[in-house]
């Protein structure tokens, strides 16, 4: 949907306003982060990630009867716990099944999986877009949705020692809300994130203005060269270590913002989307990696609720900020090259965290 989106709001009359779409999104996904890594580490992990996937079928069936600009912000709201959850409990799943030697490469290539999605959806719900209307998209993003919902309740429960769900668990204390010992994880994650929050906002609008009929086609060059390196990615850093893998995802970050930033014509902002691609796939299965090598094993539901809050901070303000730099510039140089500094700062603190843990 979210290439679809800016249009839809737009429609609303709200143009002005497209920073938003992705910043309150993110926004309830990371403040409902700790309650769904509470109840992953006591109800289970399955719940939390029907629960999830349940608020996108509801959510997604909502947006065709909206007709004004409030009504789809408090939606986006709402939509937004559905990334708060699902991913909670599946990178908790994921962490109790897998040995931790081959850890980063199972999260890569469960990343991997999820980038088949990514990429082929943005491509298929403009399409559905541009054929049937933007409420058909919205009722085909339902429907899977609830296949999801089937599969998850399909899946064996691998968390131990469950509790019944209690309201009173939704009582979170100050120390229940992020796990410190992924703290660098959480710096980095944010920095880098910052680029992605900023390629969701403005993405489509620069597809637009080169004249890419499909605002969903860079979302599918940028993923699709991540597959390769999520699998990749992840089996090297079991071998050679998270942190020479993330500077090198960072770094490569750095280059495709400021190339995007400048691009001019629709093939250079495509390879410029692939290259992009190549640096998030090496790190988000690498620094989610990284989160379980630091955490204990009582505290991953925490720990990998930290690490999300950290993206959704990430993303929310890269979204928020490029939106607002591109009507303030009236372009996308600024924003885009904003972004490439943030993964900067975010290279340069893993250097230097790398120094520091060597002494």
């Amino acid at each position: 949907m979210i290439p679809e989106l800016p249009a839809f709001l737009s429609n609303l009359g709200g143009a002005d306003y497209k920073g938003l779409i992705i910043s309150l999104f993110t926004l309830t996904a990371g403040a409902s982060r700790p309650f769904s890594g509470k109840l992953a580490d006591t109800v289970g992990r399955i719940p939390v990630m029907i629960f999830g996937v349940a608020v996108c079928v509801v959510c997604s069936l909502v947006y065709p009867i909206l007709s004004t600009i409030w009504a789809f912000f408090l939606l986006r709201l709402v939509h937004g716990f559905s990334t708060g959850f699902t991913p909670t409990g599946t990178a908790a799943y994921l962490a109790d099944i897998i040995p931790a030697s081959r850890r980063g490469e199972a999260i890569g290539l469960h990343s991997l999986t999820g980038s088949v999605g990514n990429a082929l959806a943005p491509v298929i719900g403009s399409a559905i877009a541009q054929a049937y209307g933007l409420n058909a998209m919205f009722y085909a993003s339902s429907f899977l949705a609830f296949i999801a919902v089937l599969i998850f309740y399909q899946m064996k429960e691998t968390l131990t020692t469950k509790e019944q769900f209690q309201i009173k668990l939704l009582k979170i204390e100050a120390n229940e809300v992020v796990e410190p010992k992924v703290f660098p994880v959480a710096i980095a994650m944010i920095l880098i994130e910052i680029a992605y929050g900023a390629v969701l906002t403005l993405a489509p609008d620069k597809s637009q203005d080169l004249g890419i009929a499909n605002k969903g086609l860079y979302f599918a060059v940028m993923t699709s060269t991540s597959l390769l390196a999520r699998f990749l990615a992840g089996k090297a850093s079991d071998r050679y270590g998270r942190l020479g893998i993330l500077k090198f995802s960072a770094f490569i970050i750095l280059l495709a913002m400021i190339w995007t930033a400048w691009a001019d014509h629709s093939i250079s902002f495509l390879l410029a989307g692939g290259l992009y691609g190549l640096g998030l796939g090496m790190g988000m299965p690498t620094l989610f990696a990284w989160t379980i090598d630091l955490c204990d094993k009582e505290k991953i539901g925490k720990a990998v609720a930290t690490t999300y809050i950290a993206l959704e901070i990430g993303i929310g303000l890269g979204a928020l900020l490029s939106g607002w730099l591109a009507n303030i510039s009236y372009g996308f140089v600024l924003p885009f090259a904003f972004s490439g500094i943030a993964s900067g700062a975010a290279w340069g603190f893993l250097i230097l965290y790398e120094k520091k843990k060597a002494k």
